[in-house]
């Protein structure tokens, strides 16, 4: 009887044999060992010897033993026999025609080797999986994958397939309502009340609260759009539900993962849910909603700083220099010439007088011009005693009706923590309600200088605040202090120094470091894992004579390097790598693989893909954790990925008349299927099967990984698109954090500002890659490292090795002062001091620590150590470590061989490829990404890179089959050309016109035929 949660092939293979086991699974599992053959040997007959052994192997390998002994692959047979050294392994067909044979076998082996039946654990078995369900809440698939494993290892015989899904799919429902009642009780009846009512739609509504509170405030950058945001989060803090403590009564997994669900199901269906679980989903909700109404609210307090105040404030400041310029410099000029003139008079001897000076001064410029050039000086010119202008500041001062809204409620809605260095800056904050409630008699905007705290107003804003020349009474400018303050929370809270604990991209990152007994439990363990020391002492001696002994021999052979030089001033210059000549071989290989590459349309390949990895439209689970019961599933994945890779919409792919796909279905499938962990889910099986493949393997190990980014334009009002005319003209956009594999695969991708530097945000790329090993080495462009991000990957155990474009700008650091290392004697002029290493050690690997167990998220950490660019006496023990690094990685950068150079140069050349074949595939709206939230822009990216990994896959798989064709055909090939063969060659690759969704008839495991490399190019027109 088929289970509902597996297919018929998995019912079909469960205790079965599926597939021939690799070569190393037979040696570690098929493997007789002397005990094995001893009791083997006393079986009388090879064919009773062999099928006695067969069984044997087999209960190891699937957990039970099969109908027919006997019924095994090939390979298996093979494999026992050789070690029985049994000639003739066809003979083992005669072992079954004495059916008690068989039996008795079993029941000795069980004896023997301790196998029992699932009647024996069965209690245990309960409680594992019931807690399995209680604290993951991961799907029945999962839970039965891994109950196989359970009991295999405790060397339990299967049971039936549905006796052992039908158990499961009861404690998973007993876990769910366990947590459904769990929750209900917590709230009580009003509250409860309230929660039912989010689901309803009030008069003069079109939508219902909870839909409204999900889409949130249209993030634009502005005061009124700030001031709604605060006003949902009033609305939604209101309902006290973080009071019910609902995070101390269930596991956070199972209630993020009723949140999720909550977050994308549509009012209808929560309402027919039973009441237990509408509660439970909604009270899950909306303390997921707590959270997110905040970060909107300072996502857009960010982008309004960024982009409607600072810049526009410099922008107006500089506009105006230009304009005030030609009469500054005039007055300036006049000014100068009466100076020189005064200067002069000091020979004239003591006794000149004052009206002497103004006769000589005035035959060089009159009177009424000195007056008038002093004062366009005054005005325009800053104090003497500031050393920055503050032509910007009086700039942000003139938009203070921009903020004036919600600075008064700020505070009173988002509750805020500080530290030592952020709290006299809250404080003021606070306060800033007052200042701008106050009435004051003096003259619009001044008030007393009493009201305000003087302590936080510093630099060129004071002059703003307090006037020049001073106000009378001491009296202030409430403008410009409340302007003061804004700014000045602002910085503090982008470096976490301010920090709202209920927000979840906002709070304080101290508090999520490793600590106290968590930190003592796990210290142990997470060193060994990174091979860090307690004491540093014995590892930085080692570093000291590796970075001494490099400079030393680099030093030594730069005299026969021919492409590097050291100028007078210790600078290195470098010259450019020269491009590899392509042999005649690489060029008609390339030439002949890739014409042999079968011609096909994305949906299509989408579907073979599918059909190849069938994990990955099985990753692809329900928000609501259920099971899907609609047919076709896979081809309403596969439009959707066409549509969202693509960036055309639905309306070329929806096809009327056809189920799956359907507009409506798709939209379904694309809300209810597509989120950041399915997407993850999917690509795991793509990076597995493309790394099997022989050509693959020719091209890297996949334990060097590329990050980049890919950037893209945003023409609608979103928190993430930011300006950078650089990269978007004169609209805003955002970039693609990605990272590909040395063979090509994207492992991981992270949506970034438009503004923000790659490298405060690549270490989370690498640290949530999909699936896999971390990679051991990691290559970026020349603007994404600093000495900061050096030290924290090597420290996590990752060579990071950026490409270097301002070589000459660079400084290298030594440790041994007085050693003389010639030609780069004043390169190695930084002094690496090893004692600040020492005193922040435990800090050090608590911080490391916490990044690679996934307790704090690295860019956090890394804004947490830095204070406006300058690092803190922690990061700069970090950075300091990180010198030691960048300094070796520069010295084998520009060593005599140049392999080093070459190899970070093809990684990166290989993920310029990848976004070349992306840029074609993502043609649709001018490659413009038309999303106003980070959710969209997630989703649609993740559609986009997984069809990239299937594109790779595809391309690869054919490669290889048309390089073995080849072969086969004695066509000469060198293994060093197959290591420049590029999975993303993309003619072949249709991407334009009528998307169909028709594969063609293969049998299993076949592909299509490949093309003819001598044929003539087919007629495209």
């Amino acid at each position: 009887m088929p289970v509902e949660f597996l297919t018929d092939d998995e019912v079909a293979a469960y205790g079965r044999f599926t597939g021939a086991p690799s070569r190393a699974d037979l040696e570690r599992v098929f493997f007789l060992d002397d005990e094995d053959r001893t009791l083997v040997g006393v079986r009388r007959g090879g064919h009773s010897q062999l099928g006695f052994a067969l069984q044997l192997v087999t209960v190891r390998w699937i957990g039970t033993f099969l109908e027919d002994p006997v019924d095994v692959p090939v390979v298996v047979l093979d494999f026992v026999a050789e070690q029985l050294g049994v000639d003739d392994s066809s003979r083992v067909d005669e072992y079954t025609r004495r059916r008690t044979t068989a039996f008795e076998h079993q029941l000795l082996i069980r004896r023997v080797y301790g196998w029992v039946d699932f009647t024996v654990v069965e209690a245990d078995f309960v409680a594992w999986v019931s807690a399995r369900a209680w604290t993951s809440g991961d799907g029945p698939k999962a839970i039965f994958a891994d109950a196989l494993g359970w009991l295999r290892r405790r060397k339990v015989l299967l049971p039936g397939v549905t006796t052992l899904a039908r158990l499961i799919a009861r404690l998973r429902q007993e876990a769910a309502e366990r947590l459904w009642g769990d929750l209900e009780a917590l709230v009580t009846g009003s509250q409860r009340y309230v929660l039912e009512q989010l689901l309803e739609i009030s008069p003069g509504s079109r939508v219902s609260d909870l839909e409204r509170w999900r889409k949130g405030v249209t993030p634009r950058a502005s005061g009124p759009s700030i001031i709604k945001a605060l006003d949902q989060v009033a609305e939604v803090t209101s309902l006290g539900l973080a009071r019910v403590g609902a995070e101390n009564m269930v596991p956070q997994q199972r209630l993020d993962e009723l949140a999720k669900y909550g977050m994308r199901a549509d009012a209808s269906t929560l309402r027919r849910h039973p009441p237990g679980r509408r509660v439970a989903t909604l009270l899950a909700t909306v303390r997921h909603l707590e959270g997110k109404s905040i970060d909107d609210a300072l996502e857009l307090l960010d982008l309004l700083m960024v982009t409607e105040l600072l810049n526009k404030a410099r922008s107006a400041s500089d506009k105006d220099k230009v304009r005030t310029h030609p009469r500054l410099a005039k007055a300036s000029a006049r000014l100068a010439a009466a100076v020189e003139v005064l200067f002069a008079a000091e020979g004239w001897g003591e006794k000149v007088q004052i009206g002497q000076i103004w006769e000589a001064i005035e035959e060089v410029v009159s009177r009424e011009q000195v007056r008038a050039a002093l004062m366009v000086v005054s005005e325009n010119a800053p104090p003497v005693d500031t050393d920055e202008g503050d032509d910007w500041r009086t700039e942000l001062v003139k938009r203070f009706p921009t903020v004036s809204g919600f600075l008064k409620v700020l505070t009173q809605v988002i509750t805020f923590g500080a530290n030592a260095e952020g709290a006299p800056v809250l404080a003021a904050m606070t306060g800033v309600a007052d200042v701008l409630a106050h009435r004051s008699r003096l003259a619009a905007p001044l008030i007393g200088g009493n009201l305000i705290d003087v302590a936080v107003v510093t630099g060129p804003w004071r002059r703003l605040v307090f006037g020049h020349p001073a106000y009378e009474g001491g009296a202030v400018n409430r403008h410009a202090y409340a302007l003061c303050v804004l700014e000045r929370f602002w910085r503090c809270l982008k470096r976490r120094e301010i920090f709202a604990e209920t927000s979840t991209k906002w709070r304080n990152p101290q508090a999520a470091l490793l600590d106290g007994e968590r930190w003592q439990l796990m210290r142990t363990d997470t060193l060994t894992a990174l091979g860090l020391p307690e004491s540093p002492d014995a590892l930085l001696a080692e570093h000291a004579r590796a970075l001494d002994a490099t400079l030393r021999e680099v030093g030594g052979r730069l005299t026969v390097n021919p492409d590097a030089r050291v100028d007078e001033d210790g600078r290195i210059h470098l010259t450019g790598l020269k491009a590899v000549e392509e042999p005649p071989s690489l060029v008609d290989l390339r030439s002949r693989t890739t014409a042999m590459l079968p011609r096909v349309e994305l949906p299509e390949m989408i579907l073979e893909v599918m059909g190849w990895v069938p994990e990955l439209p099985a990753a692809f689970t329900a928000a609501s954790g259920g099971q899907a019961r609609m047919g076709d599933l896979p081809l309403s994945i596969a439009a959707c990925l066409t549509a969202h890779s693509l960036n055309v919409g639905y309306r070329p792919i929806a096809k009327k008349g056809v189920p799956a796909l359907e507009r409506s279905r798709l939209s379904h499938v694309y809300q209810n299927y597509f989120r950041p962990e399915t997407l993850s889910a999917a690509n795991v099986p793509l990076v597995d099967a493309q790394a099997a493949l022989r050509l693959a393997q020719a091209w890297g190990g996949g334990l060097v990984a590329a990050v980049d980014g890919m950037r893209f334009v945003v023409p609608v009002p979103a928190a993430f698109a930011r300006p950078n005319r650089k990269y978007f003209g004169s609209k805003r956009g955002m970039t693609w954090l990605n990272a590909i594999n040395d063979r090509g695969m994207g492992r991981g991708a992270k949506i970034v500002s438009g503004t923000i530097r790659d490298s405060l945000h690549m270490v989370d790329v690498i640290f949530g890659f999909d699936g896999g090993a971390l990679p051991e080495i990691v290559v970026t462009d020349t603007g994404s490292y600093s000495d900061l991000v050096f030290g924290l990957l090597e420290l996590l155990g990752i060579s990071y090795r950026p490409a270097l474009a301002d070589l000459p700008d660079q400084k290298g650091w030594r440790i041994n002062t007085g050693a003389d290392y010639g030609p780069l004697d004043t390169f190695a002029r930084g002094k690496v001091d090893l004692g600040k290493i020492r005193r922040n050690w435990d800090d050090i690997v608590r911080v490391v620590s916490s990044i690679y167990t996934g307790s704090v998220r690295a860019y956090d950490v890394v804004t947490m150590l830095q204070r406006d660019g300058h690092p803190t006496a922690l990061g700069e023990a970090i950075a300091t470590y990180g010198r030691i690094f960048k300094t070796l990685h520069i010295l084998t950068y520009i060593d005599v061989d140049e392999s080093y150079r070459r190899d970070i140069k093809d990684i990166r050349n290989l993920q310029e490829n990848r976004h070349s074949l992306a840029r074609k595939i993502c043609h649709g709206k001018r490659g413009e990404l038309y999303h106003h939230y980070e959710r969209g822009l997630e989703n649609q990216l993740g559609a986009l890179g997984l069809v990239l990994n299937c594109a790779t896959l595809w391309t690869t798989r054919y490669l290889d089959a048309a390089v073995t064709q080849l072969r086969d055909q004695d066509y000469p090939i060198r293994e060093e050309d197959l290591a420049r063969l590029s999975p993303f060659v993309h003619s072949h690759l249709g991407v334009l016109g009528t998307y169909t969704f028709a594969t063609p008839d293969l049998a299993p495991g076949k592909i299509r035929d490949l093309r003819d490399p001598d044929a003539p190019e087919e007629d495209e027109a």
